[in-house]
């Protein structure tokens, strides 16, 4: 049975708190050696780990087509990551959307939630690398029609990376690092169908959508100020900016079979984080990379908690592990 999506987000936001009275104690988040990878707003960072975003915000515009008209997209989501073991975790995503199509009235409703798993495979402190697999599950039918959330779940397999370089001769280049997502999503129907009626004939027709499997490559290259100040050279930079992170995040996706136009679409992102000890601020623009992606300039902001310095005494260690 569908369940409402007023209840289904308040179901999830119950679990969230449900897994944060877990009792559990400290252990550094996002780093590998001396490199802190920050969570990063477009792609998915490669780490496990405690983690709260509360919110993130979102606005961005489609260009019309043939069917539809331009439309402006805001939406405002909820992203809760616990640890089950040191290199094992679990996440959960809700997001409550407002589609705004010009000349036509607005709609508003949650998106499907989102439930993701992830397991750190390999990190190498010397080098400053990661590599991480996981898997995110869309629950189809939990979100609402109005915004136009599937009624098909959508599974999407998914390796994380992260390197720094700050094993590199050049000093200049020590702050640079990457992280990146590569999956592919799978839908749980390969077409979706449609029944309308034709209010000049009265008849009824059936309109048949497919749903194609899709490559969803994103990574983000950054450069951190913290890191150059403490591990290349100390340049004097006081507060705010000796703890900003300046990055360019890139996200694409392109349909692999089942339709015609296998264009790819995305958006690159240019922004800034700033990362305290138990907060982490983002802002980023969003530029479409054609104009299937979308028109003008949107924005990505986001406000993000790290759950184990906030509270050690519940977050300190992964739930598996305190239980013991």
């Amino acid at each position: 049975m569908t369940q409402h999506p007023s209840s289904v987000a308040a179901a999830a936001l119950a679990t969230v708190a449900c897994l944060s009275l877990s009792p559990v104690a400290a252990k550094a988040h996002g780093f590998v050696g001396q490199r802190f990878f920050p969570a990063t707003l477009a792609t998915d960072d490669p780490f496990v780990a405690d983690e709260l975003s509360l919110p993130t915000i979102s606005s961005t515009r489609s260009n019309a087509d043939d069917e539809n008209p331009a439309t402006r997209q805001t939406s405002f989501s909820i992203d809760f990551a616990r640890r089950i073991t040191t290199n094992f975790g679990i996440e959960l995503g809700v997001n409550r959307l407002r589609i705004a199509p010009d000349g036509q009235p607005r709609s508003y409703g949650w998106d499907n939630v989102s439930i993701g798993a992830k397991y750190q495979l390999y990190t190498n402190p010397a080098h400053e690398s990661i590599v991480s697999i996981g898997a995110d599950w869309d629950v189809g039918g939990t979100g609402s029609k109005s915004v136009g959330a599937e009624r098909f779940s959508t599974v999407t397999p998914t390796v994380f990376f992260g390197k720094g370089f700050g094993d590199l001769s050049t000093q200049a280049l020590r702050p640079l690092a990457v992280t990146g997502t590569l999956g592919v999503g799978i839908p749980s129907r390969s077409s979706t169908s449609t029944a309308s009626v034709d209010p000049d004939t009265g008849l009824a027709t059936t309109s048949v959508e497919r749903n194609p499997h899709v490559l969803n490559v994103g990574f983000a290259l950054q450069y951190s100020l913290p890191y150059l100040q403490a591990n290349v050279k100390d340049t004097g930079l006081g507060a705010p900016f000796d703890r900003m992170i300046p990055l360019v995040e890139f996200s694409f996706s392109r349909p692999l079979d089942r339709v015609d136009d296998r264009r790819w679409t995305g958006t690159i992102n240019p922004g800034v984080l700033w990362a305290g000890r138990k907060i982490q601020l983002g802002l980023e623009a969003v530029l479409p990379v054609n104009s299937r992606s979308g028109r003008g300039v949107g924005f990505i902001a986001q406000l993000h908690f790290f759950l184990d310095d906030m509270f050690p005494g519940t977050f300190a260690r992964p739930m598996l592990e305190a239980a013991r």
